[in-house]
């Protein structure tokens, strides 16, 4: 298959795809938003702050033009922080041809409208063939070609099996999936459960303890997302379980590591000062707290977490009232009475 494809945003993620496209025999445009930045990368054939060790191959082109990243290229990969998306997609609005597919690897909801972020791009970029592409994927891990397998979404199956077939290899595969609300609001709310879950760590709380906040994590996240139009079994899946997982529990997790220095007793900007990198997490959690409230949908975990985050509240002290809630029963909205109780 003779593909050429241009990713937009050299961050880790952004830079990962890069180099395992690159692989795959690809041409790949790297587009950085400073100058300095992509001759650094260009000179270096390194991004030694993200991923050290990881050598961008030749047939990577690292440039600060967008015109000439997306120029000409079949698949257009955005992997930019969730807050540049809306200012990314503008400038690529002019740019985008209507046979090109962007393909959104970024994950986080628009906190000033509370869009989903293909949302945004095609908001944006009315013309534009978009997929998302989610799962448990450590940009870390995927440089260095550990497997993994993630999922794409699209509201049309031929965009979503044309991206499964360029990114699919020996090391990374990919499935399909046309709920793409699902996809989205898995992988973007996941990181608040995952910033909860390090601050857990960071109270020297046990296994037990993740287990749980996981488990009713992904309970009110499948909440929200069955009422915002998404597929309940989506959330079982790579963008719902699998990510949670994987960013609960790995060092890799920016939100973890931030979620751990904040139950040690930093602030929240302390956190984030030391983890040095986007917390998606972060924003995340004030435009599901504001979701929350719009859909009339009982979001405990992502209540505290805000609680916390902003408004200085003891993480002990929201662990308890967590713990001391009404009681109920697991399963919500299933009728008691289908028991026989």
């Amino acid at each position: 298959m003779s593909i050429s494809v241009g990713v937009v945003g050299s961050g880790s993620w952004g830079t990962a795809l890069a180099v395992m496209l690159s692989k795959k025999g690809y041409n790949v445009n790297l587009w950085s938003w400073l100058e300095d930045e992509s001759k650094r990368l260009a000179e270096t054939r390194e991004n030694i702050e993200l991923l050290p060790g990881i050598i961008i191959p030749s047939n990577v082109t690292c440039t600060w033009d967008l015109e000439k990243c997306i120029s000409n290229v079949d698949i257009i990969v955005t992997a930019v922080p969730s807050h540049a998306v809306r200012s990314t997609a503008r400038k690529l609005k002019d740019l985008v041809q209507k046979d090109q597919v962007i393909v959104n690897v970024s994950k986080g909801l628009e906190e000033s409208t509370l869009m989903r972020l293909s949302e945004v791009i095609s908001e944006e970029v009315p013309h534009a063939k978009i997929a998302v592409m989610s799962g448990p994927s450590h940009a870390e891990e995927v440089a260095r070609d550990i497997p993994t397998t993630n999922v794409v979404a699209s509201k049309e199956r031929e965009i979503a099996e044309l991206v499964q077939d360029v990114f699919m290899n020996p090391k990374f595969r990919v499935y399909t999936n046309p709920d793409i609300i699902g996809v989205e609001l898995g992988g973007s709310l996941k990181n608040v459960i995952a910033l909860a879950a390090g601050i857990c760590d960071g109270l020297a709380f046990g296994d037990n303890t993740k287990a749980a906040l996981m488990t009713r994590g992904i309970a009110e996240i499948a909440r929200l997302g069955v009422t915002m139009g998404a597929k309940l079994e989506t959330f079982a899946g790579l963008s719902g379980i699998g990510d949670l997982i994987v960013t609960c529990t790995s060092m890799h997790s920016r939100n973890r590591r931030a979620g751990i220095l904040i139950g040690k007793g930093k602030s929240l900007e302390e956190a984030l000062q030391e983890v040095h990198m986007v917390v998606e997490g972060v924003n995340t959690t004030r435009a599901a707290y504001r979701l929350a409230q719009k859909h009339n949908v009982e979001m405990p975990i992502v209540n505290e977490a805000y609680h916390v985050l902003f408004e200085q509240k003891n993480p002990k002290v929201a662990v308890v009232d967590l713990m001391m809630r009404s009681k109920t029963h697991e399963m919500e909205e299933v009728v008691i009475e289908k028991y026989n109780w």
